[in-house]
């Protein structure tokens, strides 16, 4: 890896591309510190602090923390994304995209204006929702006449509106002069921005936690006081040795599983073209195992916790109450459904994303098929049966991935009665993360080797 910058430091191309990557995380750092006005963020930090297991949780994470103290960037890449994943399902559904998806280039310009403006309008839907939400708990400063709170309510859209089209903007231009895909540098410098803080908030529950009770602190024993009955500090230490040890385990099994295909072999027939032959080599199809990466998270994380999040619109009403109790982040109904949903979206983007009638037809119209398996149906149904089993080998590297985390953040809120509400997306930020890297130094990697190759013409 670090080998890897070395070498693409001393190519002069490459270092202007890294240079230009890092500028644009520093502006988007910059953007994600500058607060907006009227907004109370020492609340609205204690407010997400409570929180963490529904979709603002999520959108928090995210954004690097800037959701909850109410900067420009408050709503990060999040519009962006959705509305991606929208437009990639409609690729499917309307029958005008399917035909721009195959165009080429002019079509992918026309695909990424609908992606756009379409962000915009998601924007617009989140910031509406999130400023009311904000405003109706007492978070926006008020005045005493309705206009002038009108003003604030729609300054404060507007500006929640910029931020996430100037986001785009950058992620775009990473793309264009950068290095790697601009949304995924993005939310890798958003997530890697978190770890300081996390790793003082579980540093700090393993030994003391301060609790506020009535606007007034308290002082008492973490989890490792309670673990062994008194406050040592030996415990504490060993918990938290644990947790880096259980993190770093989980790092190398991502980067081994993002890392590892199944290979479905493919020999090519012979062809004699005038007096030349042509073909007869063996090759493969490469299926990896983790081709829907962190999607079915993603997905899973929105659905279930749209209950949580209509439940703080309720605030202490008795059917608010009953949803967090039995749909709560810590509750195991939330997590079992949770995984459930994980496994479900794992084989629908599946499903959406691989067709193997298609790559059955390519192999077939090139000349090439699976030894021991006849071409057309037989193809469809044998690469079908490898993606499935490929799919659901992969959706349990999910559930582990996610449900290890949420399940020790669960059983920690039973004993400590607090947890660490971030801890529950520990997993797939760890996805993210590794993945994003991985991605960006094969980047890397493909530009020097296409750059040092040299053809016969040379």
């Amino acid at each position: 890896m670090f080998q890897t910058l070395k070498n693409a430091w001393k190519i002069p191309e490459l270092k202007n591309k890294l240079l230009f990557t890092l500028l644009i995380i520093v502006l988007y750092r910059l953007g994600s510190a500058i607060p907006l006005p009227w907004v109370n963020s020492d609340t609205l930090q204690s407010w997400f602090s409570s929180q963490g297991g529904n979709a603002l949780g999520w959108l928090n994470v995210l954004s690097g923390g800037a959701l909850s103290r109410a900067t420009l960037f408050a709503l990060s890449v999040s519009p962006y994304i959705t509305a991606s994943i929208v437009v990639q399902l409609l690729t499917i559904a309307i029958p005008k995209f399917t035909d721009w998806s195959k165009e080429g280039e002019s079509g992918q310009k026309k695909l990424s204006l609908v992606t756009r403006w379409l962000t915009v309008v998601l924007a617009l839907v989140t910031a509406v929702g999130y400023t009311l939400y904000i405003s109706n708990s007492g978070m926006v400063q008020t005045y005493k006449s309705t206009w002038e709170n009108v003003v604030v309510k729609i300054v404060l859209v507007a500006c929640y509106c910029a931020g996430a089209a100037l986001i785009m903007w950058l992620a775009e231009r990473i793309n264009e002069f950068g290095i790697g895909n601009g949304i995924s540098i993005i939310l890798f410098a958003n997530i890697i921005s978190r770890l300081p803080a996390m790793a003082e908030s579980l540093w700090k529950r393993c030994f003391t936690s301060d609790v506020v009770v009535a606007n007034s602190t308290y002082k008492s024993v973490g989890l490792g006081a309670k673990l062994s009955g008194a406050p040592l500090y030996i415990v504490g230490s060993l918990l938290f040795l644990l947790f880096i040890a259980l993190l770093l385990f989980f790092t190398v099994l991502v980067v081994w599983f993002s890392n590892s295909e199944r290979r479905i072999p493919v020999q090519y027939a012979k062809r004699v073209v005038g007096r030349k032959m042509y073909g007869g080599q063996s090759s493969t199809l490469p299926i990896k195992l983790d081709m829907s990466g962190v999607m079915p998270i993603i997905f899973a994380s929105s659905i279930v916790s749209i209950p949580s999040t209509i439940a703080g619109f309720g605030g202490t009403r008795a059917w608010a109450t009953w949803i967090n109790d039995f749909l709560g982040y810590t509750s195991f109904p939330y997590i079992a459904i949770y995984l459930i949903l994980i496994v479900a979206f794992a084989y629908f983007y599946i499903m959406i994303s691989f067709n193997p009638v298609e790559v059955a037809n390519n192999l077939q119209q090139n000349g090439g098929a699976v030894p021991g398996i006849r071409p057309g149906r037989p193809t469809v149904a044998y690469i079908t049966k490898i993606l499935n089993r490929i799919t659901l080998l992969g959706a349990l590297f999910l559930i582990v991935l996610s449900g290890v985390p949420m399940i020790v953040n669960a059983v920690w809120y039973s004993i400590d009665g607090y947890g660490l509400s971030e801890l529950a997306f520990s997993g797939s930020s760890l996805l993210i993360v590794v993945g994003v890297a991985l991605e960006t130094f094969r980047e890397l990697e493909a530009q020097m080797t296409l750059r040092n190759y040299k053809g016969f013409l040379d």
